[in-house]
């Protein structure tokens, strides 16, 4: 198998020689090599066919820079990283690579893999792309307020979870806008699809509950059973989330009302019964209703707006890139708090 390396400058000789940077292996077609030489200021193209890759920036240049990395769909895999006038900081992260790239039920996207360069001063110095060899995955089973939004101003929490994972740990996020547990369960682009794809190890996300507003108490508990069997089948590590909460005050600040909290029309109190499956089940739980209904009314009608797209949209329920980069932080806390993922895969 080939191995290429890409370097920018003479600057980078000796990097060279000291951290062999190199790209992921092309496809037998292709027999251009794959690094710095496939980015522009402001992008970055692999042509890799779906799967996990390891990639390794290095940042810096003789003024001050700030770079952040998204990818795919979307995704932030790297934060804005400030990097001081002529230093250089090499940073690392794993991300996932499918078909469709976004949205189960969303267009394919485009082949390979995408990376765009942001932030206020954005400076790629040198990248290395490889493939994961044992890369423990995250995979997330949810809806709009989790899946990769293809638009701004748009964001689910999964779409902004990836920045907080260092190379070893990725996420796969099979979410998908308007979804049910009924009809994740149904669609043959959802679960039928996903299910094959659980490794042994795999932790994999379940939260399912904005869109189940007509299913009766008995089914809903039914369809995560189902869920979390079928990971266990598979080898994976359920992990049960409740739902994010909507942005719906009481008159006295608070949140304790049925749209807020996720009770549907039928009385059935989504959060409550994830929690009783979850402890029937043994399953791990990740409480994020009561973790952003505690963040939320913390900070009150009026700031509360920026997590959410009121001010674009007057939508309380999906959240903007920031509301969902502060959700996801939450979801890495509960994470290292469960002892679910290695501390040192983590950026905190």
């Amino acid at each position: 198998m080939r191995r290429f390396t890409a370097l920018r400058g003479a600057t980078l000789t000796a990097l060279a020689l000291s951290t062999a940077l190199t790209a992921a292996p092309a496809r037998a077609h292709t027999a251009r090599p794959l690094g710095i030489d496939h980015c522009t200021a402001t992008a970055c193209h692999f042509d890799v066919p779906p799967g996990t890759y390891d990639v390794t920036v290095r940042l810096g240049a003789a003024t001050a820079s700030a770079t952040r990395i998204t990818g795919e769909t979307r995704r932030t895999l790297l934060p804005e990283t400030a990097v001081p006038a002529g230093g250089h900081v090499t940073r690392s992260f794993t991300v996932d690579v499918r078909t469709p790239e976004g949205e189960p039920t969303g267009p394919d996207g485009s082949p390979g893999l995408d990376l765009a360069l942001g932030g206020s001063a954005p400076a790629l110095d040198a990248i290395r792309v490889t493939p994961a060899g044992h890369a423990r995955r995250i995979l997330l089973i949810g809806d709009s307020t989790v899946c990769d939004q293809p638009a701004d101003p748009y964001s689910g929490w999964g779409q902004q979870l990836p920045q907080y994972l260092r190379e070893g740990l990725s996420v796969a996020n099979h979410a998908d806008s308007g979804e049910s547990t009924v009809t994740y369960l149904q669609d043959p682009r959802l679960w039928a699809a996903v299910r094959p794809l659980i490794r042994p190890g795999d932790l994999v996300l379940v939260q399912l509950a904005h869109n189940d507003k007509t299913t009766d108490e008995a089914t809903y508990r039914a369809n995560l059973e189902t869920l979390v069997a079928g990971i266990r089948d598979r080898g994976g590590q359920p992990v049960l989330v409740t739902p994010v909460v909507r942005r719906w005050f009481n008159a006295d600040g608070t949140l304790d009302n049925d749209t807020a909290l996720l009770v549907n029309g039928l009385g059935v109190d989504h959060p409550a019964v994830i929690r009783s499956v979850a402890a029937a089940e043994d399953v791990p739980l990740i409480d994020l209703t009561a973790k952003t209904k505690q963040l939320v009314e913390s900070l009150g009608p009026e700031a509360s707006k920026a997590l959410y797209l009121y001010n674009e949209k007057r939508d309380n329920t999906h959240t903007s890139v920031h509301g969902a980069t502060v959700f996801a932080g939450l979801v890495r806390d509960e994470l290292l708090a469960r002892h679910l993922v290695p501390e040192g895969r983590v950026r905190v």
